[in-house]
């Protein structure tokens, strides 16, 4: 079983007064989603959060999720990835996954750990959308566990994936849901409207 990492500690600034992380899909937060969809594949689930209080806490309810709180939160995501992954003892892998992409399903976290099993020899499985374009959800290998660890800045992890070269499996996804996040109002809307009219 490999843990499951969800990075939720964003400011999501560009939403310019909501939280992303909270808007409703299909009944639920995001937040809320992206994290039952994980305990569908996984019985380890770790979810960076903004130090308390803060809502998205309120996710977690009811769920097996571990929340992992960011002191220095609003660095970047570098801050969020070291701090999952110094929580983490005797495993071989981890899958990061970001709290914001609403169309990556259960089916999309098996296809990576499957190619984990499938192809040994990558240090990082990657999902990507149909046109081979790199997203997430990733997986790293423990060997890379010390870099993640001390990654600072902004840095989601780019200059971890540069430095594994050609041991860099993509999984392509359907359509470009590995990478289709939502980050104002207007993405959001626009989503909406398309799936209404699908």
């Amino acid at each position: 079983m490999i843990p499951i990492l969800i990075l939720a500690a964003g400011a999501s600034s560009r939403m310019r007064g909501t939280d992303k992380l909270l808007e409703d899909v299909d009944g639920q937060p995001l937040l809320t989603r992206q994290i039952r969809m994980a305990e569908a594949v996984s019985t380890d689930i770790r979810v960076a959060l903004p130090p308390v209080p803060h809502p998205r806490y309120a996710c977690l309810n009811n769920t097996n999720a571990r929340p992992i709180p960011v002191p220095d939160a609003a660095e970047g995501m570098g801050a969020s990835i070291r701090t999952l992954f110094a929580t983490l003892e005797n495993t071989n892998h981890a899958m990061l996954l970001l709290g914001d992409l609403p169309e990556i399903t259960a089916d999309d976290l098996r296809a990576i750990q499957d190619a984990v099993q499938n192809h040994a020899d990558a240090l990082i499985w990657r999902g990507a959308t149909e046109d081979g374009r790199g997203g997430h959800p990733i997986v790293f290998a423990h060997a890379l566990f010390s870099d993640l660890q001390n990654l600072i800045g902004d840095d989601g992890g780019r200059s971890v994936v540069a430095s594994a070269g050609n041991r860099v499996h993509l999984v392509p996804l359907p359509g470009k849901r590995a990478r289709r996040d939502l980050d104002t109002p207007e993405d959001w809307a626009a989503w909406r409207a398309a799936r209404h009219i699908t």
